[in-house]
């Protein structure tokens, strides 16, 4: 249980800039998320990627008694990954598929074999997971902090996530959240550099 993974949460159209629901400069995590890509394959780590996959009618919309706007609904164009980020052999993993699910969290989705990430990650033997995408204050964090109480040895890639702050301070806590969690807190560089 020593093999690496990296998780890109929810990278998605809708969450970037021109998106229904963007977390700003979210399209600014691409580039370290790329080069963490990059690294993961010459090392040899999986790479997952999660998307929000939500069907058209479900209460996590505002319209339906939630508490957001209409966002990456499934076969959408504002549900499919950003452009430019370098995911094609990742594998998929697709959350808040069903009607009263939230799906913040990874782990609460599916692989496209429908095994839980959990699972997937568990049965290739992974020990360790390092996570970045969109957005801080939620599915990251939710991600961040499943991946602890799953016994995943935990690092959160802090010059690759960015977050809504609906509250001012909102992805500062979350960060602290996780620390206090037990998740540890570093950089695509110093990931490079060999200091994880």
């Amino acid at each position: 249980m020593n093999k690496k993974a990296l998780i890109i949460v929810d990278v998605q159209n809708d969450f970037c800039p021109g998106g229904s629901l963007p977390v700003p400069q979210g399209n600014e995590v691409v580039g370290p998320l790329n080069r963490m890509v990059e690294y993961a394959r010459e090392h040899g780590w999986l790479i997952v990627a999660s998307r929000d996959w939500h069907p058209a009618v479900t209460n996590h919309f505002e319209t339906y008694g939630g508490m957001w706007p209409v966002h990456c609904v499934n076969n959408t164009k504002g549900a499919e990954f950003h452009r430019d980020l370098e995911v094609d052999d990742a594998t998929i993993i697709s959350k808040a598929t069903e009607p009263d699910e939230d799906g913040y969290s990874a782990f609460d989705g599916y692989s496209q074999s429908g095994q839980l990430l959990r699972i997937f990650l568990k049965s290739h033997g992974v020990g360790e997971v390092y996570v970045g995408g969109l957005a801080t204050d939620y599915c990251v964090k939710a991600t961040a902090l499943d991946a602890v109480k799953y016994r995943f040895r935990t690092f959160l890639l802090s010059d690759a996530i960015h977050g809504v702050d609906l509250k001012e301070g909102n992805s500062d806590r979350a960060i602290d959240e996780m620390k206090q969690a037990g998740v540890s807190i570093i950089t695509t560089r110093e990931v490079y550099d060999g200091k994880t």
